[in-house]
């Protein structure tokens, strides 16, 4: 069997048997349940750990840093799927490739749970940011192996997929939150591993029963005289890091704030040069290409679209810590408890949006309009947020219920665009690049938070007003010209729904 034999894989795995859809789902949404939960779970805490005294349990990092760091932190986490596509598709599969992705995380959480402060932090940080990089991308691209690209369950599939993402997301800010913010933010992180480990054994007890031949195969294996040259490559690479690394901190010009401006920068070329090298490789058809330029659009407008919705564990954690009325209708809330807001709404309204894409079928707005809608609800989330301070000021606490709003109309954008986002990935990616395309389509998030590392440092108590007004004012305006412009994407898509 030819490892691109999709039809050869498709007969070893149960077509139904999940709500209608093949087995191998169940599998891939639990193990995402779990690394969510792991992720978001410490994500609730992390920033209040960074700029928290050191008295009350925290790092005492500057504010606005911990922000910037928070940011950098999500888009170099995203930016790894470059190393977990490329691996996948050249040296491991993606479901062995997943595998050891969680192997990683796990590790990088068991890290920050021990009280032993900044260097465990960023030591951390490098396990979570190269475990997810190896995990992300390649349970989405598994998840798309699990359809034929003519098959009308693709859509719905993956929005119940990113349900299951969700669920994990939401119920870790109630455990890790409370625990880290009430008890000690050690033993919150301890919880988040735990959550990853579980995911682990779900993923590894129902592989192979449930999944099949998918993931198993390399689609464009390292020819042998390659993995001498690769080897080197990267062996040379990690040295020169290093010694950059410990020249730049011993003479003292290598700080945070650079380190944050060097992968804003970074954030940026990579895309770029990724398309191109894509687009110009030989493997690439002439169909190919045209479906790659349809794609360019569409991943700006999921820069401009996560640029808003990352803001959700940055300045409107940070809002919710410092300006939001924690007392309310009785009730003491927690700050890291409105990371739950964007989950809940999700598992409410994605099985609502899954099933009307399957029950409108071919009738359904394309890809393009699903996104011009979605860019426009999240440039209404920080539109409203202008109101509070506009209103009232910035010197009293506001309702909680402004923020409810914000992550209410940011989730309906969330749901017009990122499962659908998904799928189109794997439906206008080439052959030679189908893992490698769906680390591309984390890169739109990986840029647009390595411009929120530069973005956030504008908020002030002084620019709230202008700051979400701008934001979200430029987010609506290109939705609006993206909606012109969809029939002429849908032709350069060559036969692509």
């Amino acid at each position: 069997m030819k490892s691109n034999d999709k039809d050869a894989i498709l007969k070893t795995i149960p077509q139904k048997g999940f709500f209608g859809h093949p087995k191998g789902l169940s599998t891939l949404f639990f193990t995402e349940f779990w690394e969510r939960f792991s992720y978001y779970g410490m994500r609730a805490i992390l920033l209040f750990y960074m700029y928290y005294e050191v008295s009350k349990g925290g790092l005492g990092i500057d504010q606005t840093t911990a922000n910037s760091i928070m940011a950098i932190y999500g888009s170099l986490v995203y930016m790894s799927g470059i190393i977990g596509g490329w691996i996948a598709d050249r040296i491991l599969g993606t479901a062995r490739t997943v595998f050891y992705g969680g192997v990683l995380i796990m590790l990088g959480h068991v890290i920050l749970a021990l009280p032993l402060g900044a260097p465990a932090l960023f030591a951390s940080m490098a396990f979570i940011i190269i475990g997810t990089g190896l995990l992300k991308p390649n349970v989405g691209g598994m998840v798309g192996d699990l359809y034929s690209k003519t098959d009308p369950r693709r859509d719905s599939g993956f929005s119940i997929y990113y349900m299951g993402i969700n669920m994990g997301a939401f119920i870790s800010p109630y455990i890790v939150g409370t625990l880290g913010e009430e008890v000690n933010f050690h033993l919150g992180f301890g919880f988040a591993a735990v959550g990853m480990f579980i995911g682990l054994v779900v993923y590894v007890i129902t592989r192979k029963k449930y999944l099949g031949l998918a993931g198993s195969y390399v689609p464009n294996p390292l020819k042998r005289e390659e993995k001498g040259r690769m080897a080197t490559i990267i062996i040379l690479a990690l040295l020169v890091l290093g010694i950059i690394g410990w020249i730049g901190v011993s003479g003292g010009w290598l700080t945070v704030d650079r380190v944050i401006f060097f992968i804003s920068i970074l954030g940026v070329i990579i895309p770029a040069v990724y398309f191109i090298f894509m687009f110009r490789s030989p493997k690439t058809t002439k169909d190919e290409k045209s479906r790659l330029l349809a794609y360019i659009p569409l991943f700006v407008a999921a820069m401009m679209f996560w640029a808003i919705q990352e803001q959700g564990s940055t300045i409107l954690a940070t809002y919710a810590n410092e300006r939001t009325n924690l007392n309310f209708m009785g009730i003491e809330l927690h700050a890291s408890w409105f990371q739950s807001l964007n989950p809940l709404f999700i598992i409410i309204f994605a099985p609502i949006f899954a099933g009307l894409w399957t029950k409108l079928g071919d009738k359904q707005p394309t890809v393009s309009q699903k996104f011009s809608f979605g860019l426009i609800f999240a440039g209404l989330s920080f539109i409203v947020m202008m109101f509070p301070a506009y209103f009232n000021g910035t010197e009293s606490l506001v309702s909680p219920l402004w923020l409810v709003l914000s992550f209410f109309l940011v989730v309906m954008g969330e749901l017009l665009l990122s499962p659908v986002g998904l799928s189109a990935s794997t439906k206008l990616a080439p052959a030679a690049f189908a893992a490698q395309m769906m680390s591309l389509w984390n890169l739109s998030n990986s840029s647009a938070q390595a411009i929120n590392a530069q973005v956030v440092r504008f908020y002030t108590a002084d620019t709230e007003v202008m700051y979400f007004g701008v934001i979200g004012g430029i987010a609506i305006v290109l939705g609006i010209i993206l909606f012109m412009f969809s029939p002429k994407l849908k032709e350069f898509m060559k036969g692509i729904k």
